[in-house]
């Protein structure tokens, strides 16, 4: 396994191009323009504007999205002294884990210097390069040194994560882990095994939360820190002295609440462990092998609670909860230095959110689900809300504090910011989230059993944009509720429709007879549909008004679904037929391909109708559309009969609704590029980039979709269903929670239009 892991390792580093890291533009650099702009001349009008104003090189550069991870490769994970060069790989590691987490930028660098003095003048040199200072794996005690006098010295964050990151993350799990216990930080007792930076770090922390300088208990590999020792101390280590004689931890732990081992493999035994309080909480982390294995710990005191520094233990402390987004929260507000009160908010964020509802993320990235508990005392780092919860937090500490020289008029606005950069969907779908909630209208999900709907349903109620209707077996859907950690009521957040037992049963089954009679379904039959296909119930509590839209299709076939709106809700009065329109939300931009899943095949007319009806779906996003009728065919260039009847309806719809952006038959790349056009077509209707792929053929579109999306790294959102007489959307097995609050936001408009559109009638 050793050898295979090792292996694995070395080709992810040796894939081409080597490394973990690249440089990319991130403004155009393709014509004679475009480099005038970037460099000479325009690029003195950046210059002149730092110089008048030296804040504005946020505004025109890069720095103040840009951290420096610097280290002299002195203490590099459980390698050592291994020295710069060797360390690099893991300077890469740390950037891509930045860029990943929290979208900040960073130069790596590694310095072949280990003398403090000149390794601090050759890193404050850097000042005018960087936002921010990340200092990693450097050896104690010259780590304190170097950086207090960096913070001293430079105007912008320094930050030790070996000190400060692992101090937050565990500072997060003992106060989290005394809330469990119900023990006081005033009350408890604290013994520690390390003095290294990180330990010390920590127990600053941990004094800064409430725990009692006089009882804390410092051991390192000398033993007990106690006053009077001169053998391998330091300042920092001695502020933690105590007046004792005893000389051990074996000696010291007696009765400890807390013990906190940042040293060696074993140094805590099971006797010890049995010598500690009731329900002690344990943080051996050191790594790969702790002070005490988590099943010794357990078998010894089953009441503790136990974090480590490993990844198959739960409760794993592991700086990327923290670095990342604490330096998000700094950057933003322009902060001078990262204090304590930014360190302690950073705690109080990090353990709030441990208390919420697991992340469908995270249980997708470790494949289970767990609750707030002794497992679970902090997040995991694949939750999304970390960005979220945690900059939000720093940035107002900055500000409260008096570091920041960027404020943040609206921290609300800045957390929605945040949010979509989580969740990429987040700004193409705010128009529609706000439009949802001035008027949440009642969804009825299908599949209301699903994990997935579930957790889209919290999010739906807490957003305010829905009111949900879930058809599913009440016990089973409260079962699942409590195991997901979900904060959803029966009756107060949600109605269930129960298809084993509901009052309406006797009038839906005949409701459904009397659409289908006529289509060989007997009472027999529509009493046995509508007691086990929930697809049919939810679009008869449509059809009945006891549900403003539906959402369907989280499980099952498309075709299926499909038909049973088709027979239940039936075609709008203007509609001949339906059609799925996906929105495809990509690097590049965003773009919406119709129909990708319910037709093989449209006449024009069909074809104009869908058009129009993709057209006003599009504008509920407030997009204005951008009509391309996409062909094998350029403007005339082949007389195929799918280039034909692009053709036509492009003719037809320039004749009915001139308004409508709209052009084609045309190649794709001419739809998405305005000058490939002009060349060939420069009377052309359609200005700029389309942003509503039609497609020929059902083959097309679905294709399409998928290869974009696919070799794009496209977020998709919806289908869409076009046509329908009241609101219905069939979704995909693959869809995720979040694609599922999407499409809830997206019915809860379609049901507002319609009731508008009724109104004006």
């Amino acid at each position: 396994m050793a050898k295979d892991f090792r292996e694995a390792a070395l080709a992810y580093h040796r894939q081409y191009p080597p490394g973990k890291l690249e440089i990319k533009a991130t403004k155009p650099l393709a014509n004679q323009a475009d480099l005038a702009l970037a460099y000479s001349p325009g690029v003195a009008e950046a210059c002149r504007l730092i110089v008048d104003d030296p804040d504005q090189v946020a505004s025109v550069t890069a720095r103040g999205n840009l951290i420096g991870v610097v280290t002299n490769g002195t203490a590099v994970l459980g390698l050592g002294a291994i020295g710069p060069l060797a360390a690099k790989p893991v300077m890469e590691g740390k950037a891509v884990l930045f860029k990943k987490f929290a979208g900040i930028d960073v130069f790596d660098i590694e310095v072949d210097e280990r003398d403090p003095d000149r390794f601090v003048d050759i890193v404050a040199a850097l000042e005018p390069t960087f936002g921010g200072i990340n200092l990693e794996d450097i050896k104690a005690p010259e780590c304190f040194e170097i950086e207090q006098r960096l913070r001293e010295r430079m105007n912008i964050p320094v930050f030790h994560d070996d000190q400060h990151g692992t101090a937050i993350i565990v500072a997060a799990a003992i106060y989290n882990g005394l809330r469990l216990v119900g023990k006081k930080p005033e009350e408890v007792k604290l013994v520690t095994s390390g003095a290294g930076a990180a330990a010390i770090a920590c127990l600053n922390l941990l004094v800064a939360i409430g725990v009692k300088r006089e009882n804390i208990w410092v051991n390192d590999i000398v033993g007990l820190v106690y006053e009077g020792r001169t053998e391998q101390m330091d300042p920092w280590k001695g502020a933690y002295a105590q007046s004792s004689n005893m000389r051990s931890l074996g000696e010291v732990i007696e009765g400890a609440d807390i013990f906190l081992g940042l040293s060696a493999p074993g140094v805590l035994t099971q006797p010890m462990v049995r010598k500690m309080a009731d329900k002690p909480i344990i943080m051996a982390l050191a790594n790969p092998t702790p002070e005490i294995m988590p099943e010794e710990a357990k078998e010894a005191s089953p009441g503790a609670i136990i974090c480590s520094g490993r990844s198959d233990y739960p409760n794993q402390v592991n700086n990327v909860l923290c670095f990342p987004f604490i330096f998000k929260g700094a950057l933003d507000v322009g902060a001078t230095t990262i204090n304590e009160e930014m360190k302690l908010a950073c705690v109080k964020a990090l353990a709030d959110l441990a208390m919420a509802e697991p992340s469908e993320v995270v249980v997708r990235a470790y494949g289970e689900t767990r609750s707030f508990g002794p497992e679970y005392l902090i997040p995991r780092p694949f939750d999304p809300r970390l960005l979220v919860e945690i900059a939000p937090a720093v940035a107002k500490a900055a500000m409260d504090s008096g570091v920041a020289r960027r404020p943040i008029a609206d921290l609300e606005a800045y957390k929605e910011s945040l949010s979509q950069f989580v969740f990429r969907s987040g700004l193409v779908m705010k128009p529609v989230f706000d439009q949802a909630r001035k008027d949440p209208k009642r969804v009825i999900y299908a599949e209301g059993e699903d994990e997935r709907v579930l957790r889209a349903v919290q999010s739906a109620v807490d957003e305010g944009i829905a009111r949900p209707i879930l058809v599913g077996r009440p016990d089973v859907i409260h079962t699942r509720i409590e195991r997901l950690g979900l904060r959803l009521q029966l009756d107060k957040d949600l109605e269930v429709i129960n298809p084993e037992s509901d009052s309406r049963y006797k009038d839906y089954w005949t409701s459904y007879h009397t659409l289908m009679e006529r289509k060989g379904v007997t009472p027999d039959v529509a009493r046995t549909i509508v007691r086990t296909r929930n697809s049919v119930i939810a679009a008869l509590a449509v059809h009945k008004g006891d549900a403003d839209a539906m959402i369907c299709g989280v499980e099952g076939r498309f075709k299926k679904q499909v038909e049973h709106i088709r027979d239940v809700i039936g075609l709008a009065d203007d509609a001949h037929c339906f059609a799925a329109m996906s929105l495809l939300i990509l690097p590049r931009g965003i773009y919406f391909i119709c129909d990708t899943y319910v037709a093989g095949d449209h006449n024009v007319q069909e074809f104009v109708e869908i058009t129009l009806m993709a057209a006003a779906a599009v504008r509920r996003f407030g997009i204005e559309p951008k009509v391309a009728m996409i062909s094998h065919s350029n403007f005339g260039a082949e007389p195929s009969e799918t280039a034909t009847k692009m053709r036509s309806a492009v003719a037809l719809l320039h004749e009915t609704h001139p308004e409508l952006e709209v052009e084609g038959e045309m190649h794709a790349d001419a739809a998405l590029s305005e000058s490939l056009r002009e060349r060939m077509f420069p009377n052309s209707r359609l200005s700029g980039e389309a942003n509503l792929l039609m497609m020929p053929t059902l083959d097309a579109a679905n294709i399409s979709f998928n290869l974009m999306k696919a070799l794009g790294d496209g977020l998709p959102v919806g289908p869409i269903l076009l046509g329908p007489r009241k609101p219905a959307h069939i979704l995909t097995p693959s869809v995720t929670a979040r694609g599922i609050l999407n499409m809830t936001a997206v019915a809860s408009v379609d049901a507002q239009a319609q009731l508008e559109r009724r109104s004006s009638k």
